[in-house]
């Protein structure tokens, strides 16, 4: 199974590498849909190799489930991240929310977890206090991505703000959603994992692949959007705390443990 992530973490760095520099050269993709299912398996993959398929199932389950509630409630109400709808560029729906969306959120909730976890190396993270550091550190990083990501994606027609926001056309009241949403999400995950235990050793390189993934798509941000000023806000929003979880991860010993995490 490691050599199966191996081979999808070099797909998701070339999808991510085709975005980077289709000012300068046009690289053949794979869509939205294509990207963001290699980047699902990637993601699913990885953390079954590291905590094995319950704890996995556990946190993709509360990912698809929180977020898809979250958007459905969000998208019906406006309540939750601001009055906004989806457009028909991401595929069939279920409801009001594209099913491809629960996926996306777990291919980017994952990276966002395990660099959360590279910060807080060193950390108790079973214990409530540990469990809410966690949850909270990587719901900032997480909506760090969306911070970047949000403003060009919806400019692009993927989904449609109906009253516009003070940040680039996105309202605020968006970013405290997705902040809401994620910390939800690692808070009940980091809560549930309590009682699966699971003991892996993996090296550092393999465990350090979602957060070489999040550091580089920092740098596909910062060498290409749709808003040049996002180029700026990428390089310290996503690329800061992408930068320290790789300083971290390769500064830890050779061959890390999941037991206990």
């Amino acid at each position: 199974m490691r050599a199966v992530v191996w081979v999808l973490f070099v797909v998701v760095m070339y999808l991510i590498l085709t975005e980077a520099v289709w000012r300068w050269v046009k690289l053949p993709g794979l869509g939205d849909v294509g990207f963001t299912v290699a980047f699902v398996l990637f993601a699913l993959l990885h953390c079954a190799a590291i905590e094995g398929w319950k704890r996995t199932g556990i946190f993709f389950a509360i990912s698809a489930v929180v977020s898809y509630a979250m958007e459905e409630v969000g998208v019906r109400t406006g309540m939750v991240y601001g009055a906004y709808h989806y457009s028909d560029m991401l595929g069939a729906k279920l409801g009001h929310v594209p099913v491809l969306i629960p996926l996306a959120w777990f291919m980017m909730i994952y990276p966002s977890w395990m660099v959360a976890r590279a910060l807080l190396s060193g950390m108790e993270t079973r214990k409530v206090g540990g469990i809410t550091a966690l949850a909270a550190v990587a719901a900032i990083v997480m909506t760090a991505w969306d911070v970047v990501m949000d403003p060009g994606m919806a400019r692009a027609g993927n989904w449609v703000w109906e009253h516009g926001g003070v940040y680039f056309g996105v309202p605020r009241r968006n970013y405290l959603g997705w902040l809401a949403t994620t910390f939800l999400v690692y808070w009940i995950v980091g809560w549930m994992w309590r009682r699966v235990k699971v003991s892996r050793e993996v090296t550092r390189v393999f465990e350090a692949l979602p957060v070489v993934v999040y550091a580089f798509f920092a740098w596909r941000y910062v060498l290409q959007n749709r808003i040049l000023e996002l180029e700026l806000i990428a390089l310290f929003a996503m690329g800061l705390p992408g930068l320290v979880a790789v300083v971290r991860v390769f500064g830890e010993r050779e061959v890390v443990s999941s037991e206990g995490l």
